[in-house]
């Protein structure tokens, strides 16, 4: 085994096959990422079924400068600080927010993949980042489908990262802002305050809860009826909404039932299972990482098992949900033992390529089979490792030094034979 120090100062450890991703990419490689990211944000504009999901959001909006509530439409299910979020889009004509929105979409996931790699100090124009970008928008169909329908599921994938950055970085309160944002816009984020109780940071938290709670009350004193939210939305949303959205919901406690599995056993086995992923994750923050890591894999660890339980049991699960996760865990790949380094991981993962022939009736309204077995494989993956009762633990390494920084961001390694030493 070998450890290359990287331009951030951490160390990295693999073989000839890690220094090679972690070296410069060429300029054809970044070329055709921008490609990718191009094509995927033009063909999603130019088709007509464009941004439905932002459309309930925006809708919502207009409701409000209407003087209507916005709850009287049952699709919009955020909570009213999203009404406020909204209002820019709801003044943006439709055919420009057509070629803006795509593209915001998928640079809020180009965020996140940024927040997660700078979170691992992986270099930004490194073969890892750009191929792992271009591959993401090319071959995985979660990704495709958020850019298409244009759900805010995008924020958080982009906060998340983000917030742990944060974190690591001991700004915990900037990081609690981050998550109170991203809450207010959809509270998709709410479990990774679990996170925040776990590390004692008590004042991240609290911005984390003031702010979408601010927001909320903001919100709620500028629309008529604000309390549907309790009767009407909050009631519709835990019977796990409808028909409309069965076909796609991939909880567990939706699928089951479709295979002839009663109700109350889905539910046993979902909670059982969420109550399996938030005790993982207990036990995967208390166990430190190897000797020289800086906690990046706890942090992100500990973060995508709590979400991943969480989606286990919340109704509904939507496919581009799993891409909250999938950023940080594919950038932890440079660490020794991370998940990404678990052939499972990539098992977990095939039922979401694009472009694998599934027959049409899986593809479609059964598309949830698929999405709920990627869920449970990467949940059990996670909970696996967490609960794994070996420690790795890393000897002293000693190295010459690494000299200064001198070379740009995408310039990113010293020379190999310099800047490693083996155990």
């Amino acid at each position: 085994m070998r450890i290359w120090v990287t331009d951030g100062g951490r160390p990295v450890t693999g073989g000839r096959r890690t220094a090679w991703l972690l070296g410069p990419a060429p300029r054809s490689w970044r070329a055709v990422a921008l490609v990718v990211l191009l094509a995927v944000s033009v063909s999603t504009s130019l088709r007509a079924n464009w941004g439905s999901d932002n459309a309930f959001v925006v809708k919502a909006a207009d409701a409000l400068l209407e003087g209507v509530s916005p709850y009287e439409d049952k699709r919009f299910l955020y909570l009213p600080s999203a009404v406020l979020m909204a209002v820019p889009e709801a003044l943006v004509p439709r055919e420009v927010l057509r070629w803006l929105l795509p593209a915001g979409i998928s640079g809020l996931v180009a965020l996140g993949w940024w927040a997660s790699l700078r979170l691992f100090s992986v270099p930004l124009c490194s073969r890892f980042a750009v191929g792992g970008l271009g591959l993401l928008a090319l071959a995985y169909k979660p990704y495709l489908n958020l850019v298409l329908i244009g759900n805010w599921t995008a924020i958080s994938v982009a906060a998340l990262p983000v917030a742990l950055l944060l974190a690591h970085r001991r700004s915990w309160a900037a990081a609690g802002l981050v998550v109170g944002l991203a809450i207010a816009c959809k509270p998709m984020l709410v479990p990774v305050g679990l996170v925040f109780v776990l590390a004692r940071r008590w004042r991240g938290l609290a911005v984390a809860v003031l702010v979408p709670v601010g927001l909320s009350l903001a919100g709620a004193l500028l629309m008529p009826s604000p309390t549907l939210f309790f009767t009407k939305t909050l009631p519709f949303l835990l019977q796990g909404q409808d028909a409309y959205a069965l076909p796609w919901d991939a909880s567990p406690i939706a699928v089951l039932p479709r295979l002839g599995v009663p109700q109350p056993v889905a539910v046993v086995v979902a909670g059982a299972g969420a109550a399996a992923g938030l005790w993982a994750a207990w036990r995967r923050w208390r166990r430190p990482d190897p000797q020289g890591d800086g906690g990046e894999l706890r942090l992100v660890e500990t973060a995508c098992t709590v979400m991943l339980a969480v989606f286990l049991v919340s109704r509904p699960s939507f496919d581009h949900y799993l891409l909250l996760v999938l950023p940080p865990l594919l950038a932890s790949g440079v660490r020794e033992g991370s998940a990404p380094r678990s052939g499972w991981f990539w098992a977990a993962l095939v039922p979401q390529a694009a472009g694998i022939p599934w027959p049409s009736e899986i593809a479609h309204k059964r598309r949830a089979f698929r999405d709920c077995l990627t869920l449970c494989g990467l949940a059990g993956l996670l909970v696996r490792r967490a609960l794994r009762s070996g420690r790795v633990t890393l000897e002293p390494v000693t190295t010459a030094g690494s000299p200064p920084r001198t070379e740009p961001e995408c310039a990113v390694m010293p020379a190999v034979s310099a800047s490693r030493t083996a155990f």
